[in-house]
C-alpha cells in the first residue's frame, strides 16, 4: 500500500452561503455490521495477532502510512471516525462541532478522559499536537494535512532558506479547557471527515517535548495502550488501557501486531494458524483463500485506486490527445484479469466506486480499451520521440507484472518500442517524483483517507502533484465544492473532475477491492476502507 500524501486545496474558496452544522454526541464511534454473521454473543476477554508490514513511525503526526494507522486507530482517539457501515462521520474524542460559514468551527471534547500516562486530556493537548505537526522544520509527514488552518504558511514558508515567523497556528484558538476554535483559511464542508484522520489525535506534554522516545513507545487516549516498546521489523504488542473513558468499547485485552516483510509470507503463517487477521490477502491468493476460510474471507469495495502518472510538463506529453491516446491503448480488464484474479475493477472514474457522487463511467471512451481509435489519436498529436521510460517501486511484484503488460500494449497498439523500465525502493522513487527528476510515466496510487470526491481531487492534483499539471478553472471548482456540502459540493467536485479526465495528467487504471480473511478464534471482524481499517476495539476472542 503507498502513503498517503494528502494535500488540501491552496486555492480561494468562492463565497457560499452561511449554513449551520452541528453533530451531537455519540455513544460509539461507528455502527456498520461485522464482515461475517456471529455464532454467538462476543465476550471480553481473551488475545489475538493481526499482520502487519513495518510501520514507519507510530507518533500520528509524523506518519502517512496505512501501516502505521493500523496500530493507531486503536491507541488513539481522533476528534471524530468514520462509519464503517457507511462511511459518514462521528464524534470520537470530540462530543460537537458547530460552523455558521464552514470556516471557523468549534469543537467541543469530551470531558474526563486521560492519556496512557494519566495526563487529563485536554482542548490544548490537541492544539499542542497540531502545532507540532504543522511546524515546517519539524517535517513530520502529516504536515500538510493542517494546510487549511489560517497560519499554516507562517509556519511553512514557500520561499527557500525562509525561516518560519510564528510557532503556532494563528487559526487554533483554545476557549476552555474542553473547547476549541479552529478558523480556516477558506471554507471547507469537508472539515468534519478531515478531524478522523489519526493525525489530528491529540498528544500529551511528553511525546510534544520529546517525539523521537513517543515514536517507538507512543502514549495515546485510545482503547489500548503499547505494552512495552516497538520492537522493530518483529512485533507490537497492545493491552486493554483500564482507564479508557471514551466512546469505544475494547473487547479483547490484547492485540499482537506481527511485522512481516511481505503479503505472501503472512498469507502463509495465517493457513499455519500462526496469525489471526490479514487484511491484505494478495490479489492472486484470492481463490484459495475463499475455498480456506469460506465465510471468514471478504472481499470489500475499496477507496484505493492506481493511476499512471504523466509529466506533463515534458513536451512530449504536453498533448492531451497524447495522454488520451496511452489511456485507450492499456487493457485494464485484460490487466486486473491475468494479474489481480478479476478482483481489482478496470476504473471509469478518477474516484472508488464506493464514494459518494462517483459516476460509473465518468471517463467515458478515454478509459475504454479501443486501440484503433488510440492509434488514431496518436498520430493526430505527432506520435512520441524518444525512450519511454515506466517507473515504479519494488514494493509488490504486481507492479512489475501489469506495468510490463502497459508496455506491451502501447509497443503493439502504438509502436511505442523503445520502453524502459525504473524499478527502484518506494523511498527512492517517491524522492525522484517529488523533485520532478523522473523521464517518463510512473505508477500513482491514492488510498482514500475518508470518501468524499475532494480528498481524490486534493490529494492528486495539489502540492505533491507528481505531474505537474494545474488549472484555473479546476481550482474554482474544487474551491466551490470546499465551501459548500452535500448535493452542492458533490456537484461541483464532479465538474473539476471531467476537467481533469479531460486533461487527463493521471490515467485510471484500476480501483482495487479489499481482501481479508481470519482465523476461527475470533468473531466480530470489522474493516472499513478507510484509515482506520481493521476496527482493534470490536473483534472478540471465541476460544
Amino acid at each position: 500500500m503507498s502513503k498517503r500524501t494528502m494535500n488540501p486545496s491552496r486555492s480561494t474558496a468562492l463565497a457560499a452561503a452561511a449554513v449551520l452544522t452541528v453533530v451531537a454526541s455519540a455513544t460509539a464511534c461507528g455502527s456498520g455490521e461485522p464482515t461475517k454473521p456471529k455464532n454467538a454473543p462476543g465476550k471480553p476477554g481473551g488475545a489475538y495477532s493481526v499482520a502487519l508490514t513495518e510501520p514507519d513511525h507510530l507518533l500520528p503526526g509524523r506518519t502517512t502510512s496505512s501501516y502505521s494507522l493500523q496500530v493507531l486507530q486503536g491507541l488513539f482517539d481522533p476528534p471524530a471516525a468514520l462509519d464503517p457501515g457507511n462511511g459518514s462521520v462521528k464524534p470520537l474524542a470530540a462530543v460537537s462541532w458547530s460552523t455558521t460559514d464552514n470556516t471557523v468551527w468549534t469543537i467541543k471534547f469530551r470531558s474526563g478522559t486521560t492519556f496512557h500516562n494519566g495526563e487529563k486530556v485536554t482542548a490544548a493537548s490537541f492544539a499542542d499536537a497540531w502545532n507540532a505537526a504543522a511546524y515546517g522544520p519539524n517535517a513530520w509527514d502529516a504536515n500538510y494535512y493542517f494546510a487549511q488552518i489560517e497560519g499554516y504558511d507562517a509556519l511553512n514558508p514557500s520561499e527557500e532558506g525562509a525561516k518560519p515567523s510564528a510557532r503556532t497556528l494563528s487559526g487554533l484558538k483554545v476557549l476552555d479547557e474542553t473547547t476549541l476554535q479552529v478558523t480556516l483559511k477558506a471554507p471547507f464542508g469537508q472539515f468534519p471527515m478531515l478531524l478522523s484522520f489519526p493525525a489530528f489525535a491529540p498528544l500529551p506534554k511528553a511525546a510534544t517535548a520529546n517525539p523521537d522516545a513517543a515514536d517507538v513507545a507512543p502514549i495515546g487516549n485510545g482503547p489500548y495502550r503499547i505494552d512495552g516498546a516497538w520492537e522493530r521489523n518483529q512485533k507490537i504488542r497492545l493491552a486493554k488501557f483500564a482507564d479508557y473513558r471514551g466512546p469505544r468499547k475494547p473487547m479483547a485485552d490484547r492485540v499482537d501486531f506481527k511485522i512481516y516483510t511481505s503479503r505472501e509470507t503472512a498469507f502463509t503463517e495465517l493457513q499455519a494458524g500462526n496469525v489471526d487477521v490479514l487484511t491484505t490477502v494478495p490479489a492472486a491468493n484470492s481463490a484459495q483463500a475463499k475455498r480456506l476460510f469460506g465465510e471468514r474471507f471478504s472481499i470489500r469495495p475499496s477507496g484505493t485506486m492506481d493511476y499512471l502518472g504523466l509529466p506533463v510538463k515534458d513536451p512530449r506529453f504536453a498533448d492531451p490527445r497524447l495522454r488520451k491516446a496511452l489511456s485507450m491503448a492499456i487493457d485494464r480488464k485484460g490487466i486486473t484479469q491475468a494479474i489481480y484474479n478479476g478482483v481489482y475493477k478496470p476504473a471509469t472514474s478518477l474516484v472508488g466506486d464506493m464514494i459518494p457522487g462517483h459516476r460509473t463511467d465518468a471517463c467515458g471512451p478515454t478509459c475504454a480499451y479501443d486501440p484503433a481509435a488510440a492509434k488514431r489519436l496518436f498520430e493526430a498529436a505527432g506520435g512520441f520521440d524518444g525512450p519511454l521510460e515506466l517507473h515504479f517501486s519494488n514494493a509488490d511484484p504486481t507492479y512489475e507484472q501489469w506495468m510490463t503488460s502497459i508496455a506491451n500494449q502501447l509497443k503493439d497498439n502504438l509502436g511505442i518500442q523503445d520502453v524502459t523500465f525504473r524499478k527502484m525502493a518506494p523511498a527512492d522513487l517517491s524522492a525522484l517524483l517529488n523533485e520532478g527528476k523522473n523521464k517518463g510515466p510512473f505508477r500513482q496510487n491514492w488510498v482514500i483517507d475518508y470518501p468524499s470526491i475532494q480528498n481524490y481531487l486534493d490529494g492528486l492534483y495539489y502540492p505533491g502533484n507528481r505531474s505537474g499539471w494545474s488549472d484555473e478553472q479546476f481550482d474554482a471548482l474544487v474551491a466551490k465544492g470546499n465551501a459548500a456540502q452535500g448535493a452542492e459540493a458533490i456537484a461541483a467536485y464532479q465538474k473539476a473532475e471531467d476537467i481533469a479526465l479531460r486533461e487527463l495528467p493521471y490515467i485510471p487504471l484500476w480501483n482495487w477491492q479489499d481482501q481479508s480473511a481470519w482465523s476461527d478464534r475470533i468473531d466480530d471482524v470489522v474493516i472499513d476502507p478507510y484509515a482506520a481499517g481493521l476496527h482493534l476495539d470490536r473483534v472478540t476472542v471465541s476460544d
